[in-house]
């Protein structure tokens, strides 16, 4: 694909399979398998081109770092990240979701303080903030549907895909944040030192996205 070395920074699970066609229409196939592979480098099909396996969350600071050339990653990522470094010049439009307030059906009463349950703790705190509440946030890392059961939060923040996990557990949306999909992004060195490698890359990948969409 070229003589330029890219580093590509991806999350294991729904993002990294979804990415897999995208990936594919530009060139680019992992030659080990991620769900079966310890290894954290992945090899490619293209010898210069290496995938960086980690944590969905980690994804930004490593491109804004330049431990990676580039980087996909989910928007919820990304509105916590803050974007400092970054060039974001693509909506994948794949692992799509909302960004929602969410509570028992009914929401709370008005005018009280709120206890807000989430790791969406930025984009919480902007969100009352643009309503002008005071809110506190409570930082959680998994299951935030449980918050609000053992009365922890009146409401949490958090993705969702298709609510079934927030009905099984009695809860409903009741605001919408953001429409959250997948983002490539670009370490705003690496843009200008491997821009024709970087440049025919996203062209590439923004073939595919418009054939896929």
């Amino acid at each position: 694909m070229s003589s330029e070395a890219l580093t590509i920074a991806v999350s294991k699970g729904r993002i990294f399979k979804d990415a897999l066609p995208l990936l594919a229409h530009a060139g680019i196939e992992p030659v080990d398998d991620p769900a079966t592979s310890r290894k954290l480098i992945l090899d490619t099909n293209q010898e210069r081109v290496k995938l960086v396996i980690i944590r969905a969350t980690d994804v930004p600071t490593y491109v804004q770092y330049g431990a990676a050339d580039l980087g996909i990653a989910g928007k919820d990522v990304l509105l916590e990240h803050g974007g400092a470094g970054l060039y974001e010049p693509l909506d994948l439009k794949i692992a799509r979701c909302r960004l929602m307030v969410a509570g028992r059906p009914g929401g709370v009463e008005p005018g009280r303080r709120l206890r807000i349950a989430t790791k969406y703790v930025q984009s919480a705190r902007r969100h009352y903030a643009a309503q002008g509440r005071q809110v506190e946030i409570i930082k959680l890392y998994g299951s935030m549907e449980l918050a609000p059961l053992v009365d922890l939060a009146d409401l949490i923040v958090d993705l969702v895909d298709t609510g079934n996990t927030l009905k099984a557990n009695g809860l409903v949306p009741l605001e919408h944040i953001a429409d959250i999909s997948s983002r490539l992004v670009v370490n705003k060195a690496a843009m200008k030192m491997k821009h024709s490698a970087i440049g025919r890359f996203v062209d590439r990948l923004a073939e595919a996205v418009a054939q896929a969409d």
